[in-house]
């Protein structure tokens, strides 16, 4: 058995397992038996799966390259190489599932309707609402970041700038609003 191929045929398919898997997902294709989260492993706790086809993909690459190059180029002994060659495969494909699971997914969740609701949001009018049928601008935070919407005033009256304002109900991708001390009763 000649490992020189065996670890130069994993290095190989690895790497182009990495390159088409890169390209596919820059075109936004996505291959047969694959979703977003697709794996065959356990869960971790975010939902990615830590064995899947981007984490077999850097072991197989490091396994075969440093693999092939201690079975070519050094002197060590079979079953060292072999197990250095495992470890080095096993710690790219962590440190591969680490960066995808906790930077690239960490803010990854299932999408729900309710969290994209924008009735009962409160925000700042940024633009003001002139004249009845006027629309202007609302500010507002939603899971961390500042957002903006067009709003209309719910009772067609006009909204200064700066007004803390409600969202009473959402049509057309225009916010209906009313001020927040009227509803508050201050």
């Amino acid at each position: 058995m000649n490992w020189e191929k065996i670890y130069l045929g994993s290095f190989t398919f690895g790497f182009l397992m990495s390159l088409i898997s890169f390209a596919a997902h820059s075109l936004h294709f996505h291959l047969p038996g694959q979703s977003h989260h697709a794996g065959v492993g356990g869960h971790a706790k975010g939902g990615y799966p830590v064995l899947n086809m981007t984490t077999l993909s850097a072991f197989l690459t490091w396994f075969g390259g440093v693999g092939y190059l201690l079975e070519r180029y050094s002197a060590l002994g079979f079953f060292i190489a072999l197990g250095v060659a495992a470890f080095s495969g096993v710690v790219a494909a962590w440190a591969v599932y680490l960066f995808v699971a906790k930077v690239l997914m960490r803010n990854e969740g299932q999408m729900m309707a309710i969290d994209y609701d924008l009735v009962g949001m409160l925000g700042r009018v940024s633009s003001p609402v002139i004249g009845e049928q006027g629309i202007g601008e609302m500010i507002y935070s939603h899971d961390g970041a500042r957002r903006h919407v067009a709003i209309r005033s719910e009772q067609l009256a006009p909204i200064a700038k700066g007004t803390e304002v409600v969202v009473t109900r959402y049509e057309r991708g225009i916010a209906y609003v009313r001020r927040w001390d009227e509803l508050s009763g201050l």
